[in-house]
């Protein structure tokens, strides 16, 4: 029974992924602070092998939680352009001094396994694969390339997210998809901004999958990054929400006068990752059926977003 440690553990991936590995019989300690509350990881308290610490992991006397694990998650992060906009320094102090911090006091039969994203490849005319340079347009972007900069010489593993979707314990309404269900439901229209530009997308049970799938293939992995999605579901965003109204009726608003502050428009190759075994579950049309379901019963509050 190995012993991880998740940093971030009741967030939006963290409280999906925990369950998991609860259930496959790791001791899992929690360490998070909890801004959005306890509730996302109440449903996990009964069990024997979870430990939860109220704290920031960027306070040096938590770092004998590091030491201690044979696993490191690092899920504690500030997540997408507004919310690392809203306030610079707390997203880079949490993004990247905080995995700097971490990094210095790993040794080498520790794993670290480090939550990175696809947007760090800003505007790519060919399809990203890992070894296209990456050349961010956010701070949030820039953060997460940095980071990875501070990990890869150590026992180490990124993963660079696609644009992930669906529901969770901690839920969001600020993710792309989840954003478009929730307006179109409650609203019923959605302003688009840069229609055609391209974005890759992946469920957060398949993000959460993808973290299990690198403990189990760490000596495959090691000291590299892998980007995590599906072929199948590089779309552009009008293609999205087109999707969407398959399900919903609701008007979608194409603004063609002013432009969205985040720009990407990249198409990426999970072909790396694909080669090792790892295989998406959720298609965007279940995941959209899902979200309905949620969206249908949740108002809009400010605990469903990240900023």
């Amino acid at each position: 029974m190995k012993n991880i440690l998740v940093t971030g553990g009741a967030g939006y991936l963290g409280s999906l992924l925990c369950k998991d590995l609860l259930d496959l019989g790791y001791n899992i300690t929690i360490i998070d602070k909890f801004k959005f509350g306890i509730n996302s990881i109440l449903h996990l308290i009964d069990k024997k092998n979870l430990t939860i610490l109220n704290g920031d992991i960027r306070d040096t006397s938590n770092h004998h939680l590091i030491t201690k694990a044979d696993i490191v998650i690092n899920l504690a992060a500030i997540v997408g352009y507004p919310a690392c906009d809203e306030d610079k320094w707390e997203a880079t102090s949490v993004n990247v001094d905080a995995v700097k911090q971490m990094a210095k006091i790993l040794s080498p039969n520790q794993l670290f396994i480090q939550p990175s994203t696809g947007s760090s490849y800003g505007k790519v005319k060919d399809i990203c694969t890992e070894e296209t340079p990456i050349n961010p347009l956010t701070l949030y972007g820039s953060n997460k390339a940095e980071a990875e900069k501070y990990i890869l010489d150590k026992n180490a593993i990124s993963l660079r997210f696609a644009t992930v979707y669906g529901a969770s314990p901690r839920m969001r309404l600020d993710l792309f998809v989840n954003q478009i269900v929730m307006s179109a439901i409650q609203e019923k229209y959605y302003v688009l901004y840069e229609a055609n530009a391209s974005r890759t997308f992946l469920h957060a049970k398949d993000a959460t999958a993808s973290i299990i799938f690198a403990i189990d293939n760490q000596k495959k992995m090691s000291n590299e990054c892998f980007n995590i999605g599906d072929n199948e579901q590089n779309f552009t965003k009008l293609e999205v929400a087109n999707l969407v109204k398959k399900y919903l009726d609701f008007d979608i608003i194409r603004n063609e006068f002013a432009s969205d502050k985040d720009q990407r428009d990249y198409a990426v190759s999970y072909d790396k990752i694909t080669k090792l075994g790892y295989k998406t579950h959720y298609t965007m049309q279940e995941g959209i059926l899902e979200l309905i379901k949620v969206s249908s019963i949740l108002k809009e509050k400010s605990n469903f977003r990240n900023f």
